[in-house]
């Protein structure tokens, strides 16, 4: 595909030769010279000097570095989304042929949609209803009377268990169990725990993704919610009645006890810790192995164990990598008082 070509596609302006032919896409440090890049993040700056690229996505407002030979260039508002448009060009996953495999066990009551790709050893239950354009791997297991939207996509060993409901165009990983029970027990009098019928099911909204090994269980009585656009990393376990908002994105081994109510765009970046029964407003992002035990307001950025604000975070951790020093100088510094004090009542 010429530079020219992209450039149209994408809906950014050209400095350079635009018949140059791209083969592909690739990061700045790998990209070779048939190959479009992108620059995103400035501390990478300097890579534009030495890569090996083709052609560079840049920010409009970017000066790029002196090169002997100026780098074709195309601009945009948003370097990283072109860049993710413009993989679409040279790769697109494989999307296995319509069709059910002969190993595959489907309930005469369930329902699926034309086009639906259906793999080996699937399991459709009683009454579920799957939709349109339907891709389903290898050991996918659909519980009875969930009911699933059009262009649902599920990879291997990935489960919708019984009754639950997903909107269109979601995206389970694999191992990826949507409605698994929550984790509801009652104390009895002898200190054993009695389980708890969990009676109400998981939602997933259009548009989400879900990613590896990730669990999103079901509500004891209601619902757990997913809502549109949000994204689930990997590892990702979100407890029983909670209502993750839309477009919020849970990074890798995240954990919302449950009950957590997420607005909409909050970042929970790795390893975060809600305690439950928590209010966290619109915007709010909580930095890596940051654990928040209160409702959050919106729009706050909070770090650490117990979370506060990430600012007052930053100072504590530098001042507590002191802390020996301004522990040894506290110590000096008594025993000077404590001297002067005997000195004086001599």
């Amino acid at each position: 595909m010429k530079l020219k070509e992209i450039a149209e596609k994408l809906d950014c302006s050209l400095e350079g030769d635009g018949e140059l032919e791209i083969t592909g896409a690739n990061g700045l440090e790998r990209a070779g010279p048939g190959e479009l890049t992108f620059l995103a993040n400035r501390a990478y700056k300097p890579l534009l000097k030495t890569t090996r690229a083709g052609a560079v996505l840049l920010a409009k407002d970017f000066v790029s570095p002196d090169r002997p030979t100026p780098l074709p260039t195309l601009r945009c508002e948003d370097p990283y989304l072109a860049f993710a448009k413009a993989l679409e060009f040279f790769y697109q996953p494989p999307r296995p042929a319509p069709g059910i495999h002969p190993t595959a066990v489907i309930a005469s009551s369930a329902q699926v949609g034309p086009n639906a790709s259906i793999g080996s050893y699937v399991v459709i239950e009683d009454d579920a209803v799957i939709g349109a354009d339907a891709v389903l791997h290898s050991h996918v297991v659909i519980y009875r009377g969930a009911t699933i939207g059009d262009e649902f996509t599920a990879h291997s060993h990935s489960v919708v268990r019984e009754f639950c409901r997903i909107g269109n165009r979601v995206i389970l990983q694999n191992g990826v169990v949507i409605g698994s029970d929550g984790y509801g027990f009652a104390r009895q009098a002898d200190g054993s725990h009695y389980k708890m019928a969990q009676s109400g099911i998981a939602v997933i909204e259009d548009d989400v993704e879900v990613q590896a090994l990730s669990c999103v269980d079901r509500a004891t009585v209601g619902e757990t919610r997913i809502r549109r656009g949000a994204k689930i990393d990997n590892f990702v376990q979100v407890g029983h009645a909670c209502d993750v908002g839309e477009n919020t994105l849970l990074c890798a081994q995240t954990g919302l006890a449950g009950s957590t109510r997420l607005g909409r765009n909050v970042l929970l970046a790795g390893q975060c810790g809600m305690a439950g029964h928590m209010q966290v407003g619109d915007n709010v992002i909580l930095t890596a192995k940051s654990a928040a035990h209160g409702d959050i307001p919106a729009n706050a950025r909070l770090s650490g164990i117990p979370a506060f604000d990430s600012k007052q975070w930053l100072r504590a951790v530098s001042a507590f990598k002191n802390l020996p020093e301004l522990q040894k100088t506290v110590r000096e510094l008594q025993a000077a008082v404590e001297k002067a004090e005997m000195g004086g009542t001599r």
